[in-house]
């Protein structure tokens, strides 16, 4: 199964105040600092792996630069960044490889770059096309600008662009909201993605909301009720030009993001860079070695009791602790917490899960989810035609409650 293979540029000229990622504004003598650091892992990747007890695949059919936003770095950075990338793994010729960009951010060297690179995707974080929302929350840039964003990709050859969407921004209205809906219709870009504003204590408009303060516009947030009903009119309207095929992302059939599907359907990826995540295949002989197994029995009866589906692995979130070197942690996935993720990250899809395909890879334990998901079909939230169960519309406006649902404590202890 090919790798995915993810870039973590946590530099930004502004943090939105809505953001809740390890990301920031940083002295510009951290980002060579940063380049090196990441290379150096990039290079170490077999024996971080090797001794996190997992297995290293070679073969990278997507590659994704998030943030952040990557488009500030300097070309040479970025080049430097794909060089080693290609030093160690095999990458595809027909490889997705996506940038995300904050609209005014691509400067004509870093356009030039893209292609040479072999960048063929581009992720734009509009969140509004309404220059009284985008501002209110940080971001530089006006509707203007983003069109012209848009104009100059496509005239550099790329045409596989996504615009990312908030639904709950300060100021918001219904009205206003359908004006960035007709907007991104209207450009014709091929892929969409509708957030609904995500409020905790690890941004300062969540904050600031948790706090029922005015700062950062918080009082003029709409109320859930208005955000679940711009979330519902974006699924609406956006269906017909872009198929809805994830919770919140919108697709013309087979532009889809085939690195963002892997999270979704638990297939590997590597993470390298500040708070970067990594989920590979355990090495079972690896994993015995160190003792994080032991079954009595012959080597074939201890392979097979080894209770480990696959490995994860995340990098520092602080990026002093990062680029002094902070160790990755790393931890091993029991089968029964594979099996709560093959639900809450495949119920995301439309599709929804395979039930056929989990009874073939987790056995008897796959039925345990039988009496939860039966509950969440009374309830509404889940229905299933036999083959496959998934999310109903009323499931995907509380699609956390559902989640957390198989997060079951008997099935986790």
């Amino acid at each position: 199964m090919s790798l995915g293979v993810y870039i973590s540029v946590p530099f930004c000229r502004m943090k939105c105040s809505y953001c809740n990622f390890a990301s920031g504004v940083f002295a510009r003598s951290s980002v060579d600092r940063y380049v090196e650091r990441l290379c150096d892992d990039v290079a170490g990747i077999e024996k971080m792996l090797s001794d996190a007890g997992g297995v290293l695949e070679r073969n990278v059919d997507s590659i994704y630069l998030g943030g952040g936003t990557p488009t500030i770095l300097d070309p040479a950075h970025l080049e430097k960044i794909f060089a080693a990338l290609r030093e160690q793994f095999e990458v595809q010729a027909r490889a997705e490889v996506t940038i995300e960009c904050a609209p005014g951010s691509l400067a004509e060297p870093m356009l030039d770059a893209l292609p040479r690179i072999r960048v063929n995707r581009v992720s734009l974080g509009v969140q509004s096309f309404v220059d009284q929302e985008a501002a209110s929350v940080g971001r530089q840039h006006t509707r203007a600008v983003v069109l012209k964003d848009i104009e100059r990709l496509r005239g550099a050859g790329i045409d596989n662009i996504n615009v990312d969407l908030i639904a709950g921004l300060p100021h918001q209205s219904m009205a206003s909201w359908r004006q960035s809906l007709g907007e991104v219709i209207g450009i014709g870009v091929p892929h969409v993605s509708v957030y609904m504003l995500e409020v905790d204590e690890d941004s300062r408009l969540g904050r600031e909301l948790i706090a029922g303060g005015t700062r950062y516009h918080a009082h003029l947030v709409p109320d859930d009720d208005l955000i679940a009903d711009l979330y519902t009119e974006a699924c609406a309207r956006l269906n017909p030009y872009t198929p809805q095929y994830e919770i919140s992302n919108f697709a013309r059939p087979g532009l889809e993001s085939r690195h963002n599907l892997k999270y979704w359907t638990r297939q590997p990826y590597v993470g390298f860079g500040l708070d970067a995540h990594s989920m590979v295949d355990a090495d079972p002989y690896v994993l015995l070695g160190q003792g994080s197994a032991t079954v009595d029995g012959s080597a074939a009866c201890m392979l097979e009791g080894v209770d480990a589906d696959g490995v994860r692995l995340a990098t520092a979130d602080s990026l002093e602790e990062y680029l002094a070197g902070a160790p990755v942690r790393s931890s091993v996935i029991s089968n029964i917490s594979a099996l709560e993720e093959t639900f809450f990250l495949g119920l995301r899809l439309i599709r929804g899960v395979d039930l056929k395909k989990v009874a073939g890879q987790f056995g008897a334990i796959a039925e345990s989810m039988s009496p939860m998901i039966t509950e969440l079909q009374s309830e509404g939230l889940l229905e299933s035609d036999g083959a496959a169960v998934r999310l109903t519309s009323r499931g995907r406006l509380l699609s956390n409650e559902v989640f957390q649902r198989f997060l079951h404590p008997s099935l986790s202890s």
